[in-house]
């Protein structure tokens, strides 16, 4: 395999792989001339409209706009953001890719070829012979297809077995401790997953980044994970959607459950775009995972208090994210795995469809603790909604919702406004009273596009080598002393830690995040906003170069500097040209 820097991959990669052999592997292609045509993969269609170039390797459909080269096709239609495309690519063409920086990627490579090799010695244990661990996937109702899609292992009772396998092969006892594998005690080495079902948890590049173990017997604690390591953060990865991305982008919808087994199960049973939390509550980072392939998402939470506080945090979370939250409520039984043994797929996918959004949510649970037959339950329920509707950044849905609570309760909507409201009648929540005041002079446009841009970063870490492609073109000091901070700490595999940004600025700076992370609202339309702010970017510094350009023009000497006169005019023609091709 030819190693080829980062720099130069993309080249390396169109040189070798040619895009009408990709394309057609998923699109039947039809030679229309000197081009190929097909039904385009990225929208549905009933006369093609999607056209590839073999001449200039590129794709472009005339239907809905998608264009770019072949490494764009296996990145839009596998939902990997670049690195994964070109992994992928640069794998089936021969290519193996370095970075500048090849002594760490070296060493993370070592420790997810540890990583797999000790998936594979407890896959071997689980499935070679009847086992505990094999009996208990048995006894739980997995089959076999499923048990091998997820690759389910087995760590049996011996105090060293994984060491004794690993110590034979001369590997390292420092990079297994590091990885969680083995815990050091006394100068002595141990296996740290002892008679558990093992489950290997899988990135999106297919790496073996951790492994969850379920205690078959009394040993707590009952889940063990993978302590945190170079390539394994819990906050910054989902269990599952290795298997279940391209479901999540088909159906435009995500489930998200708090345990391996309910994960499992709901794949069995053919709910294939499910995915858990690493046995953390979900964070923000993993909300941008998941705002990668879809903004629908449902939370379906054991149906226990520790569950509805975890729906309830989560909510906040993925909406901080950008996403249209639902909650799914499971009766009488603790956990989607259960329901779905005991109801079936058709019954949990009625649930999914009954699920309440947000606000219906948090008013249902209101609503729980009161008694609306009683006055005082009326004033209680209330007290209890009066704060998610002073919440509310939209009035017309405070109005919708003051409507139904009026009339649950029979209680008048004009009472009801003024509890909510307060007696100066009703007031704009914050973010809506803002957009009706004129923009302070310090808020100038410069500004409004970089916090934009921002805020696109931190939601969704793809943008940022987007962002960096243009060079410097932040221009505010707080945001630019942000944006430095974002290139110091962005790695291809995780998004931005905003406890780390915090602690790299200073107290001014960090008010400005703040206010970006609360007040900047991109509403789910991404691409659409990052486009319309480099475009405008784009115009502010053409604007910028012919100001300077006819300011110099004005102080030439036509005799003397001809020549560069006659440069400078052409480009201040270039620049005009491309101004008006952007109206």
């Amino acid at each position: 395999m030819r190693a080829v820097s980062s720099e130069n991959i993309v080249e390396e990669i169109k040189s070798r792989c040619n895009i009408v052999d990709v394309v057609g592997r998923t699109v039947s292609l039809k030679k229309t001339g000197s081009n190929h045509k097909g039904l385009c993969p990225f929208h549905n269609e009933k006369t093609p409209s999607f056209v590839v170039s073999e001449e200039k390797q590129i794709f472009t459909c005339f239907g809905c706009g998608a264009t770019g080269d072949v490494i764009e096709f296996v990145k839009r239609l596998n939902n990997w953001d670049f690195r994964e495309a070109a992994e992928h690519l640069a794998a089936e063409c021969g290519l193996e890719i370095t970075d500048r920086n090849e002594g760490q990627e070296s060493r993370r490579n070592e420790l997810y070829e540890i990583n797999r090799e000790a998936a594979m010695f407890f896959y071997r244990r689980f499935s070679g012979s009847s086992n505990p661990g094999l009996d208990y996937m048995n006894k739980r109702g997995i089959d076999t297809v499923t048990l091998k899609k997820f690759g389910i292992g087995y760590a049996d009772e011996g105090w060293d077995s994984l060491f004794k396998f690993f110590s034979a092969k001369g590997a390292s006892k420092e990079q297994l401790a590091e990885l969680g594998l083995v815990t050091k005690t006394k100068d002595k080495y141990y296996d740290k997953f002892r008679n558990r079902v093992i489950f290997p948890i899988i990135n999106t590049r297919g790496k073996v980044i951790g492994f969850g173990g379920r205690s078959i017997g009394d040993d707590k604690p009952k889940y063990l994970n993978s302590q945190e390591s170079p390539i394994f953060q819990k906050k910054s990865n989902l269990y599952g959607l290795n298997l279940s991305r391209s479901e999540i982008a088909k159906n435009n919808q995500a489930i998200i459950v708090e345990g391996y087994m309910d994960v499992i199960s709901l794949y069995q049973h053919g709910v294939r775009n499910a995915v858990a939390t690493l046995g953390t509550a979900l964070t923000s980072s993993q909300a941008s995972m998941i705002r990668r392939y879809t903004d629908n998402v449902i939370l379906s939470y054991d149906a226990d208090e520790a569950g509805l506080t975890a729906a309830l945090r989560g909510m906040d979370i993925l909406g901080d994210a950008g996403c249209k939250v639902r909650i799914l409520q499971i009766k009488d039984c603790k956990d989607p795995d259960e329901f779905i043994k005991k109801n079936g797929s058709e019954a949990f996918l009625r649930l999914v469809d009954e699920a309440l959004p947000l606000i219906d949510y948090k008013i249902s649970l209101a609503r729980q603790k009161c008694s609306l037959e009683t006055t005082e339950g009326k004033l209680d329920y209330i007290r209890e909604v009066t704060p998610i509707l002073k919440a509310l950044k939209s009035p017309v849905e405070a109005d919708a919702y003051i409507a139904k609570i009026a009339s649950e309760t029979r209680i008048s909507e004009g009472a009801l406004h003024l509890e909510v409201f307060g007696s100066d009648g009703r007031k704009l929540p914050d973010t809506a009273k803002e957009q009706q005041l004129p923009k302070k002079k310090t808020q100038g446009e410069n500004e409004f596009l970089e916090k934009n841009l921002i805020k696109l970063m931190l939601v969704k870490a793809s943008f940022i080598p987007e962002v960096m492609k243009f060079g410097d073109i932040f221009s505010v000091k707080g945001c630019k002393a942000i944006y430095d901070v974002i290139c110091s700490l962005y790695k291809d595999d995780d998004e931005i830690d905003i406890m780390k940004m915090a602690d790299s600025l200073n107290e001014e700076d960090n008010k400005l995040l703040g206010d970006i992370l609360e007040n900047v609202h991109i509403a789910g339309k991404e691409d659409v906003i990052f486009n319309d702010c480099i475009g405008r970017i784009k115009s502010r510094d053409l604007l910028g170069r012919q100001e300077e350009i006819l300011k110099i023009l004005q102080m030439a000497d036509e005799d003397a500097d001809r020549e560069k006169i006659m440069e400078l005019t052409q480009e201040l023609i270039e620049i005009q040209n491309k101004k008006r091709s952007r109206i």
